[in-house]
C-alpha cells in the first residue's frame, strides 16, 4: 500500500490548485527532467545536491514572480514520485527503477507550496524510451504490454490504439492526481511519432479494428484514439481529485492553411493526430499552452498565430490559452532576450480571454541566458 501525500502540504497546495482562476496573469515554465535538461543537473546526483537543485530553481521561479511550473514526472513511461504502477526514472539514479531515496515529486510540493506557487505533475503519454536499447524495469510499461511497443527511430513509442496502453495511462493519471495534491495534470506535445522521427507501425491494431466493425479512416481512428485518451485523462482526473485542471501544450500550428498568414512545416492534425481545437471545444481541457515557438519576423508568426488561438471562432469556449515561449531558443538559436520580453507583452495583449504563458525551458530562467529574467523584471515582470 503506497502512503498518502504528507498532511504538512497538503491543505497548502490545496488552496493554490483552489486559486487557479484567481490570479490577473498566469506565468508558468517548465521544468524538463527528460534528458536531465533542466534537473536534476545530472544522473547520480546525492539528495541534498538534488534537492538543493531544486531548491534552486523554485527560488528563482519566486523571484521572477512564476505563478505556475510544470514538473516532468513522467518523462519515458517512469516516475519522478513513489508509483506502485511505473517504475523510478533512470534520470534520477542512472538506473531504471532505483529508488532514489525520497520522492522528488513530494518534496517539490513542499518548496513550491512555501513559495506559493502551483505544480503541474507533466506527463507524456505514449513514449516508453527517448533511447531504444536501454534497459528498462521489469514493471514498466513497454516490457508489460510488449506487443504494444515499437521501435521509432531512436526512440520506444506506445501504440495510442492499443487499449491496453490508454487503460493504464488513464490509472497513472488518477493515481497521480489522487495520491499528490497537484494543481493540474499536463500532457506535452508527443501523441503519435513527429515524422521526423519515424512511422508507427500499428497496421496489426488498425485491422484489428476494423475487423471488429470500425468504420473510420486510418486518419480518422488515429485522432479518435488521442481524442479518447484527452477525455478520459481528464476525466479520471478530476474525479481523482475535484479541482485539479487539466491541459496539454500542442503543437503551435493546428493544421496547414490554419490560419491562412502563416506556413506550416508539420501538420499536427495529420502527421502526429492531435486535435487540440476538439479538445478545447468539447471541454476536455482547461487551458491550452501551444507551443508557439517562432518570432513575428517568420512564416511562423507569433502574433498571428496567437491571435488564431485565441480568436472567438476558433475558441468558442474560451479556453485560456497560454502560449509556449521558447526562452531556450537564445542559448539554441542565438535569440535576443528581448524577443522573450516581447513576447511575454504580447501575450497580454493580442487575442481576448486570461492573460498568460509558459517559458521554456526553466534553466534559461534560472541561469539569467542574456539576462532574460534581469530584463523581464526591469519590465515590470
Amino acid at each position: 500500500m503506497m502512503a498518502s501525500a504528507p498532511k504538512l502540504w497538503l491543505s497548502a497546495v490545496l488552496l493554490a490548485a483552489c486559486a487557479f482562476t484567481a490570479q490577473a496573469e498566469f506565468r508558468g515554465a517548465w521544468i524538463s527532467t527528460v534528458h536531465n535538461l533542466d534537473w536534476p543537473s545530472k544522473k547520480g546526483l546525492s539528495v541534498p545536491h538534488q534537492k538543493a537543485e531544486l531548491i534552486r530553481i523554485l527560488d528563482s521561479a519566486e523571484s521572477l514572480g512564476l505563478t505556475d511550473i510544470f514538473f516532468q514526472v513522467r518523462p519515458e513511461g517512469d516516475a519522478l514520485y513513489r508509483s506502485s504502477l511505473e517504475p523510478w526514472s533512470r534520470f534520477l539514479t542512472g538506473t531504471q527503477g532505483k529508488d532514489p531515496g525520497y520522492d522528488p515529486l513530494a518534496f517539490c510540493l513542499s518548496e513550491a507550496g512555501k513559495r506559493d506557487i502551483r505544480v503541474h505533475a507533466w506527463l507524456n503519454p505514449y513514449r516508453a524510451s527517448v533511447k531504444a536499447g536501454a534497459p528498462l524495469a521489469s514493471n514498466h510499461m513497454a516490457r508489460r504490454y510488449k506487443s504494444s511497443a515499437y521501435k521509432v527511430g531512436s526512440v520506444v513509442c506506445m501504440d495510442p490504439g492499443a487499449r491496453e496502453v490508454q487503460d493504464h495511462v488513464v490509472k497513472v493519471v488518477a493515481d497521480l492526481a489522487r495520491r499528490y495534491p497537484v494543481a493540474g495534470i499536463h500532457f506535452d506535445d508527443y501523441f503519435y511519432p513527429y515524422p521526423s522521427v519515424g512511422k508507427l507501425p500499428d497496421g496489426k491494431t488498425y485491422e484489428r479494428y476494423r475487423s471488429g466493425g470500425g468504420d473510420l479512416s486510418l486518419g480518422d481512428w488515429r485522432r479518435d484514439n488521442v481524442n479518447r485518451l484527452i477525455a478520459r485523462s481528464s476525466q479520471a482526473a478530476k474525479e481523482a481529485r475535484p479541482g485539479i485542471v487539466f491541459g496539454v501544450s500542442p503543437f503551435g500550428i493546428y493544421t496547414k492553411g490554419q490560419p491562412s498568414t502563416v506556413k506550416a512545416g508539420l501538420d499536427q492534425l495529420n502527421e502526429i493526430y492531435a486535435d487540440p481545437l476538439k479538445w478545447m471545444r468539447s471541454g476536455w481541457v482547461d487551458y491550452i499552452a501551444p507551443q508557439l515557438y517562432w518570432k513575428d519576423q517568420s512564416d511562423q508568426c507569433f502574433t498571428e498565430l496567437l491571435k488564431w488561438w485565441r480568436s472567438p471562432s476558433i475558441n468558442p469556449r474560451g479556453v485560456p490559452v497560454y502560449p509556449g515561449i521558447a526562452a531556450y531558443r537564445m542559448s539554441e538559436q542565438g535569440w535576443p532576450a528581448q524577443e522573450i520580453v516581447r513576447q511575454v507583452a504580447l501575450s497580454r495583449t493580442v487575442g481576448s480571454g486570461p492573460s498568460g504563458h509558459v517559458f521554456f525551458r526553466m534553466a534559461n530562467l534560472v541561469n539569467n541566458t542574456k539576462g532574460v529574467s534581469t530584463m523581464l523584471k526591469k519590465a515590470g515582470y
